[in-house]
């Protein structure tokens, strides 16, 4: 691997997304042509396809996410201020089902989570612009809620009604070497058999990508924490890619309906 040599984004440019011009009607994503399916139904591949909102209307950002201790829960709150500080653009926060009950997991001494932050059902998936998967690892995959949502996709799946659609991840591991890699990279799969694209931040957080001087999770493929036992705090500049990469992510989504 190199040393990221030109990584770091020139002072010159103007950041991504800075404008404060109202984004116009989407035209679709290029290349794209509609593709009729087995049961007659026709999918254009664009964003003028999954949205029926009105120029005037807010991008919509899906912040979707599971959270065992509150680690990936806290990151999406911040992805969430990166997002809206977009202009034209809305996070939206939503937790998957949990599959454990709740015996288990008061055994397992977990906290209340925000009871504000509604549960998502796979259906509710077509109405996001572009959406960001948040999940804890296990054994360097995602954790098995989250795979349990994904399974669930199985009908948008056969009608291709996420294709075309800009995705990315953030993820939290107990240890340096536990899949703050691996855990967005295995996901990775997930997008692919959607035909989703697969947004990752590179080494846009500039310098703070570089810094040796502390413990920060996080990666080229997306924001992450660092939860250790589950006692750890994120650290401000773990929060801080998380919310650079909302706003990257929301930069992005505008460049493609301006495409």
């Amino acid at each position: 691997m190199g040393k990221g040599g030109g990584c770091v984004p020139s002072k010159s440019r103007a950041p991504l997304g800075v404008s404060n011009n109202e984004p116009p009607t989407p035209r679709g994503v290029a290349g794209l042509t509609p593709v009729e399916q087995n049961d007659n139904t026709t999918f254009s591949g664009s964003f003028e396809e999954v949205r029926s909102s009105t120029q005037n209307e807010n991008l919509k950002i899906f912040i979707v996410f599971h959270s065992m201790y509150g680690h990936v829960e806290g990151m999406a709150k911040r992805m969430k201020i990166g997002v809206d500080g977009i202009d034209g653009v809305e996070g939206i926060l939503y937790r998957v089902p949990e599959t454990l009950s709740q015996d288990v997991l008061e055994q397992m001494k977990v906290p209340l989570l925000d009871e504000e932050i509604p549960v998502i059902s796979a259906a509710e998936l077509v109405k996001a612009d572009a959406i960001l998967f948040g999940f804890p690892t296990r054994y360097g995959s995602m954790s098995a809620q989250m795979k349990a949502f994904f399974d669930s996709t199985g009908g948008l799946w056969k009608e291709q009604k996420l294709a075309g659609k800009p995705a990315g991840f953030f993820v939290s591991t107990g240890t340096q070497g536990g899949g703050q890699e691996t855990t967005a990279w295995t996901a990775i799969t997930q997008l692919v058999h959607h035909g989703m694209l697969f947004v990752p931040i590179g080494y846009t957080f500039g310098a703070g990508m570089f810094k040796m001087d502390s413990i920060r999770g996080g990666s080229p493929y997306g924001a992450g924490v660092f939860a250790g036992d589950g006692t750890r705090e994120p650290s401000e500049t773990e929060l801080a890619l998380a919310e650079h990469q909302g706003q990257y992510m929301a930069a992005m989504v505008k460049r493609l309906v301006q495409a």
